[in-house]
């Protein structure tokens, strides 16, 4: 009896389709996924002598410069989606017309709208979709989400995340296409405050409403230079360098959520602090196998902070390491999310986050956008039924 496979074809080989090509082959390793059911089949990109070397190099059979070709093969099942923001929507609404599965980067798309016709596809023509959200597969965040799960540290009353980085904090940086609604939507909030609020519905509940503030601290930026130093002229940023809100949750818990992508020193900032009814939780990605734990019970004067090291005790650790406090990466919460893909479209599981979940990220960010035109508190419309 033949085995089911899954063949991927990859768009995108920058940052995010490296994290990948890199993540298949762990997740080979790391959860036993035979090789005769994981294939790296076709990588797509901008032209066909970059696709050609990038495959070559990520390990992908075949290549092509044209992203359609890649769609319309028979031999791709699963169409992985990591190319620009601007371009999620179109490539996934093809994929789904030509009844593939999609694997697409966050954020799943520009705007609300957009995500809700790329779920609503993808459901009627009954095809698998997960979104890249890989922060909610790290061991140590999973291990989080159970011990609130199980009550550990009673009832959530309060969520604080930051995501703060500074690869745009210098202003001398070029203008890209990051700085263009038309390409990125939102800058700081499309980019990286998607991430916490995927998480802090994860963790806590869902947003139903919030309060919302937006800012671009950096309004011009150098459209090229030359090799004087001088400028050719500048470009005016169109997004937001930093995002702050306030959220209410449907259990009762308020929350506050910050982004920057200007935040000098931080590299990959993304952190939050749980409070509970009976204790709290810290949690930074830069030490992204650490969790601190407060329990508020016990003698007054030994009660602190707990520094648990992540370890083979905790969900998906021991498939890439037997001995605690060894520590993760960015690329093997990535190969989580590709065995979890794998599960999904081979083995029929569920998957998520799927395109509806994702499409609730957006329904946030839009929110956040209408907050800051208003000037007020707004009501978030509740879309995703699958609150995990």
């Amino acid at each position: 009896m033949t085995k089911k496979q899954m063949r991927v074809g990859l768009v995108g080989s920058g940052y995010m389709g490296k994290a990948h090509a890199i993540a298949y082959r762990n997740a080979m390793a790391a959860f036993a996924i035979p090789q005769d059911q994981l294939h790296c089949e076709m990588l797509a990109d901008a032209t066909p002598e970059l696709a050609k070397t990038k495959a070559l190099e990520l390990g992908f059979n075949r290549s092509t410069g044209d992203w359609k070709s890649l769609i319309s093969d028979a031999d791709i099942d699963v169409v992985d989606i990591c190319a620009p923001n601007f371009l999620h929507k179109e490539i996934a609404l093809a994929a789904i017309a030509a009844g593939k599965h999609v694997y697409s980067e966050k954020p799943l798309a520009l705007n609300a709208d957009d995500a809700k016709e790329m779920t609503e596809a993808a459901e009627k023509a009954g095809v698998k979709t997960l979104v890249g959200f890989n922060y909610i597969k790290n061991p140590t965040v999973q291990f989080a989400k159970q011990l609130i799960a199980r009550g550990d540290i009673g009832e959530v009353v309060h969520f604080r995340g930051v995501f703060n980085e500074d690869y745009l904090a210098d202003a001398n940086l070029p203008f890209s296409w990051r700085l263009q609604k038309e390409f990125a939507g939102t800058g700081a909030l499309n980019d990286l405050a998607s991430h916490l609020v995927q998480l802090a519905i994860h963790l806590v509940a869902p947003i139903t409403s919030l309060c919302a503030d937006l800012k671009i601290v950096h309004q011009h930026r150098p459209l090229s230079q030359t090799s004087d130093d001088s400028k050719a002229g500048v470009g005016e940023v169109e997004n937001d360098d930093q995002a702050h809100m306030m959220v209410r949750f449907a259990n009762g818990a308020q929350g506050t959520l910050e982004a920057s992508r200007i935040a000098w020193g931080r590299k990959n900032g993304l952190s939050f602090e749980i409070t509970g009814t009976k204790g709290s939780l810290i949690f930074d990605q830069e030490t992204l196998s650490e969790l601190s734990l407060y329990i508020a019970e016990g003698n007054p004067q030994t009660q602190g902070f707990k520094r648990i090291l992540v370890g083979p005790e905790h969900p998906d650790y021991q498939a890439f390491c037997v001995s605690a406090g060894h520590g993760l990466g960015f690329n093997d919460m990535k190969a989580v999310e590709i065995r979890d893909l794998f599960q999904g479209v081979v083995n029929n599981a569920p998957l998520w986050p799927d395109f509806r979940a994702a499409t609730q990220v957006n329904i946030v960010l839009d929110s956040v956008v209408e907050s800051v035109d208003k000037r007020a508190w707004v009501e978030v419309e509740q879309y995703d039924g699958d609150h995990r």
